[in-house]
């Protein structure tokens, strides 16, 4: 699978962490930035993972930040792109099975490395479900007028 990542300063740990999880897994991996633990902003490394997933150069997509929060909300103005904040691997997994989230995202300064990884994993190797979850999931690409939601 080409999956791309991308965090912010805060973390840059965890980012070259689960790179390197990833390719050990076989697994194509674009590593979108920062190289370094130079303060950046959060937003402009959501978009760009953002773009990356929404274009297609990459399958699924893996955010990462401080908390989770801002780069998650970045990713999820691209109306391409379902990214969950997650904190343990079943949070992870349901985001996969009933949402078909495409982005996952967490916060470097919430979760250690090793809960990360083992969110990730559960990410990567879990499918979409479909059936009654497909109604839904189009519900959030194409949102119903307020008036006729049921």
């Amino acid at each position: 699978m080409r999956i791309a990542i991308a965090s912010d300063h805060a973390a840059i740990e965890m980012k070259a962490a689960l790179a390197d999880m990833m390719r050990e897994a076989g697994h194509d991996v674009d590593d979108l930035g920062p190289m370094d633990a130079s303060s950046v902003d959060y937003p402009d490394y959501g978009y760009k993972l953002a773009e990356a997933v929404a274009s297609g150069a990459a399958e699924r997509g893996v955010a990462l930040c401080g908390s989770g929060i801002g780069i998650s909300i970045a990713v999820n103005r691209n109306p391409g792109c379902r990214s969950a904040l997650v904190s343990e691997p079943l949070s992870a997994e349901l985001s996969r099975s009933h949402n078909d989230a495409n982005v996952i995202a967490m916060g470097a300064r919430l979760i250690g490395i090793e809960q990360a990884k083992a969110c990730l994993e559960a990410f990567l190797t879990t499918d979409f479900l479909g059936d009654r979850h497909q109604r839904r999931v189009d519900k959030l690409t194409n949102p119903p007028h307020l008036e006729t939601a049921s």
